[in-house]
Formats: structure tokens, sequence, C-alpha cells
């Protein structure tokens, strides 16, 4: 199933929700792009069909240009307080989110789109691939929690001289450094991210959100917190319909069936 809006296409294929950006000819965010965004990631979360999202381009040769400048000419800071709150509230959505995300890169990949990849479980790339947060050029910072995400990532050093060079990075050093998981070659990388999406899809619901929300969530708080923080994870999930047909399941040498929503 296809569903394309005005600069995103929406598709669900095995319970996969690939959610790409679509604004030729690079995918430059204005505005209304941000807004079809954040509403477009709402509507997949919501989405009982999709068990897994994926952030993917459906333009050739570009993941993402970043924002275009276009837009802020002139924002001021009212305007841009606006634009970078709408941002926050992408990354609330994505952090909170119960269901695996994942990234298929490819092309040129900075700005905007490839912030939000830095929220996703694992971000999948094309070998040909080039990343980077361009913004000290205009200057400007990355305005979607970028530099709270790129410190926790890859680490202090790596991050503030990432920022401060403001240059594109080749896929295989971005894999260096932790910012990418795979590399793929780029006449596959759909294909190879469809395939882990459709694996993650058959997996427990309830033990998928589970793992997102300690990890993700708990990963921000102290240790003893964290550690609180799962404990009652471990307890709720013991609860679950998915926990009891899982043993019952091993029990009798079966697969399990999972509930679904």
């Amino acid at each position: 199933m296809t569903n394309d809006r005005s600069f995103l296409r929406l598709t669900t294929k095995n319970h996969v929700g690939w959610l790409e950006f679509n604004r030729p000819p690079v995918s430059a965010f204005t505005r209304a792009m941000v807004d079809e965004t954040h509403d477009a990631i709402a509507a997949t979360l919501a989405d009982p069909e999709v068990r897994v999202v994926v952030l993917a381009s459906a333009v050739e040769r570009y993941f993402s240009a970043g924002a275009d400048l276009h837009a802020f000419k002139d924002i001021g800071r009212d305007g841009m307080r606006g634009w970078a709150e709408r941002c926050h509230d992408i990354v609330r959505l994505l952090r909170r989110s119960p269901k695996p995300l994942l990234a298929a890169i490819n092309g040129t990949a900075v700005g905007g789109g490839l912030e939000m990849t830095l929220y996703c479980d694992l971000r999948f790339a094309a070998t040909d691939a080039r990343l980077g947060q361009p913004e000290i050029n205009i200057g400007f910072i990355p305005p979607i929690a970028t530099t709270q995400a790129l410190a926790r990532l890859i680490d202090r050093p790596r991050a503030i001289r990432y920022l401060y060079d403001g240059d594109l990075v080749p896929a295989a050093e971005a894999l260096d450094w932790g910012l990418l998981d795979e590399l793929v070659e780029p006449a596959t990388l759909r294909s190879r991210v469809q395939a882990y999406g459709e694996e993650l899809a058959a997996k427990s619901p309830s033990a998928l959100a589970a793992i997102r929300r300690t990890i993700t969530l708990g990963g921000g708080m102290s240790f003893d917190d964290g550690l609180a923080y799962e404990l009652e994870t471990v307890v709720d999930l013991a609860g679950t319909s998915d926990f009891a047909e899982g043993v019952d399941a091993f029990l009798a040498k079966r697969q399990p069936t999972w509930k679904r929503a």
C-alpha cells in the first residue's frame, strides 16, 4: 500500500512501514514539510498494520538536503522558535516510539532529515552515501536535538569536531564512528532494510517496545534509576500474553503466536 502526501511517500509492505522524504530535487525541508513529517510519523506509529518503521528517501541521490534556506530568510527569533519546537516534537515522537525504527540512508544526507535518523535503532546506509551537518557554514547549529544525540552516540570529542568542521563524511568513516550500523551496496539497500524489518515484525511487539523503552529512555537515567526502570518493565512483561505465549511455545517446541494490536 502506498500513500503519497505532498512531501512524503508512505508505503507499507509485510508490516514494514516506509516513510520516505519526497521533495525533489534534493528533499530540502520547508516548514510545511516539517509539519507533514511530524504528522506522518504520528500516523505511522498509530497504524496497527505497521510493526516496524523505516525513515528513507524517495529521491535518487539525496536522502535529505536539510532546510530549504529560503524558509530561513528573515525567519526571526519567534519563527525559529516555532520551527525548532516542531522539530523537537518529532524527536519526542521518535524517542517514545514503541515500534522499532530503522533508517535507510542513500546518497547525500545532511541536515534535518539525517538528524531524524539519530533516533532510529539501526542506521543502514549505501556504501556511497555521504553524511554531514553543515549548519556551521550558515552560522547555525542543528535544531533537531542533534547536539544532545550526537554527544551520546559518538561521544563529545567526535561530535564537537563533526559539527565544528561541517564537512561531508564518507559512509565508511561514519561507520567507524558508530554513526552508522551497516553499509549496503546502493542497489540492495532497500531490500536489505525491508528484510531486516520483516525479521523484527515477526517478533513480540511488547518485548520490542520494552527493549526500546529501557535502552532509549532508561539509558539517559542514572544507573540506579535505570535499574529500577528495568525492574518495573520486567515485572510488567511477566504479566503480558506475549510472555506466557513465548514460554508455552518454547516448552512445546513450536513457533509462538504473538498478540497484535
